[in-house]
């Protein structure tokens, strides 16, 4: 049996400075993709430091730019009920209530989801929809920058995601086929329209890594209407045991064309 050295700080700055004191210290989350690889035998990491007393990454506020700030051991159930999430950006609301079951959802957090950038998960691809920003104990990092890869970000080794902001659409949507034993997407798709018909997309599940569609956005700015949509919307898709390329791109373009009509 392994043993386990597990360190809990109570604040940003701590944490911190216990994860430089050495290499193989990982940050614990809500623990719903790292305890699973741990049992697995897939992560072979000894130390971790719990950032479950951090009070300043939890909760959810306003910004002073009328935007959403949500810290980054805020768990999905949270984001699900929140009143200003479902008041300014309902869709984000939906989207936490439609992650896993039950349990993940009381303990998974968007940092530990956005950390993680499971190619299936569904906050990436609400940060590419609703232009945000993360802010790491560094660094601000768009939401562009932030995903470079499958499970991978720009995050350097050491540093601490500690909020996400989210700017405000006049309307948007988020729609998934998910897999049914663990409701991650099989394909996910979420679109945004701002002020001055600016429109933004997240794409996950289709491909190796949560991606914006930009020769789609600038169609819908255009003419916000189904024929709009480009025969082609990815240069690859993902294949796997759960489905083609040929079927993921065929949910993908009813996804797209449901969501446009729905907001049209």
């Amino acid at each position: 049996m392994r043993n386990f050295n597990i360190t809990k700080p109570d604040s940003i700055n701590q944490a911190f400075e216990i994860s430089k004191s050495d290499d193989s210290n990982q940050y614990l989350a809500g623990g719903q993709t790292l305890i699973p690889t741990l049992k697995f035998d897939l992560n072979d990491s000894n130390n971790f430091i719990d950032l479950s007393s951090v009070k300043e990454l939890n909760g959810v506020c306003e910004d002073s730019n009328n935007g959403i700030v949500i810290g980054a051991m805020t768990s999905h159930a949270h984001v699900a009920a929140s009143s200003l999430v479902l008041d300014r950006i309902p869709s984000l609301a939906d989207l936490a209530s439609n992650i896993g079951d039950r349990m993940v959802r009381n303990m998974g957090t968007i940092g530990g989801s956005l950390a993680n950038n499971d190619p299936s998960a569904d906050y990436p691809a609400s940060i590419l929809a609703l232009d945000s920003k993360i802010k790491t104990n560094l660094r601000e990092i768009t939401s562009t920058e932030f995903i470079t890869g499958m499970y991978e970000t720009c995050l350097d080794p050491n540093e601490l995601i500690q909020s996400v902001s989210f700017q405000i659409p006049e309307k948007s949507i988020y729609l998934k086929f998910k897999n049914p034993a663990s409701r991650y997407a099989i394909v996910g798709f979420y679109l945004s329209v701002f002020k001055n018909n600016k429109i933004l997309t997240g794409l996950t599940g289709a491909s190796s890594y949560a991606q914006r569609c930009l020769p789609l956005e600038k169609a819908l700015e255009n003419n916000f209407d189904i024929s709009s949509v480009p025969d082609k919307i990815l240069d690859d898709y993902l294949s796997d045991l759960h489905a083609s390329s040929e079927y993921r791109e065929h949910i993908l373009k009813t996804l797209i064309k449901r969501a446009i009509l729905k907001l049209s």
